[in-house]
């Protein structure tokens, strides 16, 4: 009997199916399978192994990982090492940071240089703003929105990773790590896991995906991915091993405003939420990466954003965009041509 894991992230559903039996006598490894609440989401482990002991710790301590990294990141925890930061920080004077947080920010300065500003972790304070936004289905005031758009631009931000530092140039910036942090967090649960001697595993931050080497009998995992190219119909699997997924989508959440349908996917150049329905599935090397580019490539769109994966090695996209229930799919050259068998 197979089993099925299904999560769901930004309107788009990714399902690890799994369909293989433990315990049989050609096959000394069990699957085991871990969940724990981190970061908003269910943060979900599948591994290979002979011994269950060894697999629960393991588990444990790459959860624990993943729950360490939420206390660094977290941009709703109001003692998160990231707040702490943004409060106590003085323009322009450089602030010692974590090993963690250095990292990830980072990587997030370096994917706001490669898409021109579409992904942009100084967008803390219009997030703010359009979480307040949803919530009264008003748009912001547009004295207020003024004023945050003035402490957004990754040009603001400076990181000296080597020796841990981190400069905000203004005043009142705020940091928002939402479109990385649980790319990030994925990925380092994988490493613990590979240091405890479990290759064959699989991590899932609720849609963001990081998968090892295959599950004993087979030549990948297989992921399923349900976009908006797909209502009512059996959306495609694809068989991937020691690569990460992630999708950035915004089917359940949004907000109508006069009219006017606004994502929760803010674009940090004109601070405005996308006004365009769209899924977008991105495979990379690492979670990170994948994350990271997933929430970048819907802020560029589907034309600006498939020239930027054409051009960047080792990345593909799926790139759905829905415009009165007819959806347009764009496809990047090396993106899975064929589904997996279920």
């Amino acid at each position: 009997m197979s089993q099925h894991g299904r999560t769901i992230v930004g309107g788009v559903v990714c399902a690890i199916l799994i369909g293989i039996r433990p315990g049989l006598a050609d096959d000394p490894l069990s699957r085991f399978e871990y969940h724990r609440r981190a970061m908003g989401v269910d943060f979900s482990i599948v591994l290979y192994g002979a011994e269950k002991g060894a697999a629960n710790s393991a588990a444990a301590a790459a959860l624990d990982r993943v729950t360490l990294i939420d206390s660094i990141c977290s941009d709703y925890q109001a003692d998160s090492e990231l707040r702490r930061l943004c409060a106590r920080a003085k323009a322009g004077k450089a602030m010692p940071v974590s090993g963690d947080l250095a990292r990830v920010l980072q990587r997030s300065q370096q994917v706001a240089k490669l898409t021109g500003g579409a992904f942009d972790v100084t967008v803390g304070p219009l997030t703010k703003l359009w979480r307040r936004a949803r919530r009264q289905k008003k748009l912001p005031p547009a004295d207020r929105f003024r004023q945050a758009r003035m402490l957004v631009g990754h040009r603001l931000l400076e990181v000296d990773g080597p020796v841990r530092q981190v400069t905000l140039k203004r005043a009142g910036m705020r940091l928002d790590l939402g479109g990385i942090a649980k790319g990030y967090a994925v990925d380092r649960a994988m490493e613990v896991l590979a240091r405890h001697g479990f290759t064959r595993a699989m991590v899932d931050g609720s849609g963001d995906l990081a998968v090892g080497d295959p599950p004993p009998g087979r030549t990948g995992w297989k992921v399923e991915v349900e976009s908006l190219g797909s209502p009512g119909r059996r959306p495609p699997v694809l068989e991937l091993s020691n690569t990460a997924i992630a999708t950035s989508g915004d089917t359940y959440q949004s907000v109508t405003i006069d009219g006017r349908r606004y994502s929760h996917i803010l674009d940090p150049r004109t601070g405005l939420g996308l006004t365009t329905r769209s899924s977008v599935t991105v495979i990379a090397a690492d979670a990170t990466t994948a994350d990271a580019l997933a929430s970048a490539i819907s802020v560029m769109g589907p034309v600006a954003g498939q020239k930027l994966i054409e051009k960047t090695r080792g990345v593909e996209s799926l790139f759905v965009t829905r415009v009165e229930n007819r959806s347009t799919i764009r496809r990047s050259q090396g993106w899975p041509s064929r589904s997996a068998t279920r």
